[in-house]
């Protein structure tokens, strides 16, 4: 009896031991982003199983925006900074996919200091991007209108939509960068 005893015991010890190597951020999960292939800067077929185990932030934009959009370029410049060291990549979608040509996302990328491989701003059919914008991160219609919204979204390595931060909130940014290094330690 008291072999089984220690036996428990140990066991007990082993499984919470094991249990201190696995973390869960606690972030709740909104949605999965289904796979889709759009077009990068450099013109190259972008697939989304490049974003694949990796933890993601994405946007909505478009190049010639007078609005939000060079505020919260800035803001992704300051997301791909605090994170650089790690495994975390950045997406930008156009709204105007007729104007952002994969030359004009490279302007624009280079103003931006985007670090290749690691933030892509992509371009595609309107239908994909459409799907993407108000069906899978539900952040509103591409209609012409070039309104949009101004969230960043944030993903976790299983391409979870994990967070939602809005980009005139004075803390959002830290919040993202906080909570991008929190999916970085989850396990599952």
């Amino acid at each position: 009896m008291a072999y089984w005893f220690w036996t428990a015991s140990a066991g007990s010890a082993i499984l919470a031991a094991l249990a201190g190597c696995s973390f869960h951020s606690n972030l709740p999960i909104y949605a999965t982003v289904p796979p889709f292939t759009l077009t990068d800067q450099r013109g190259a077929t972008f697939d989304s199983a490049q974003l694949a185990n990796h933890v993601w932030v994405a946007d909505f934009m478009f190049t010639n925006c007078p609005g939000p959009c060079p505020r919260m370029s800035s803001q992704m410049r300051q997301v791909q900074t605090a994170l650089a060291i790690s495994d975390v990549r950045l997406v930008s979608f156009t709204i105007d996919p007729e104007r952002d040509t994969p030359e004009a996302l490279t302007a624009y990328a280079i103003r931006y200091a985007a670090r290749p491989g690691i933030w892509y701003f992509l371009t595609g059919p309107v239908e994909t991007l459409q799907r993407l914008d108000r069906d899978v991160f539900k952040l509103g219609d591409i209609d012409g209108s070039l309104q949009h919204s101004t969230r960043f979204v944030l993903m976790d390595r299983k391409s979870r939509v994990r967070g939602y931060y809005l980009t005139s909130e004075p803390d959002a940014i830290s919040q993202l960068i906080a909570d991008a290094k929190r999916l970085l330690r989850e396990r599952s």
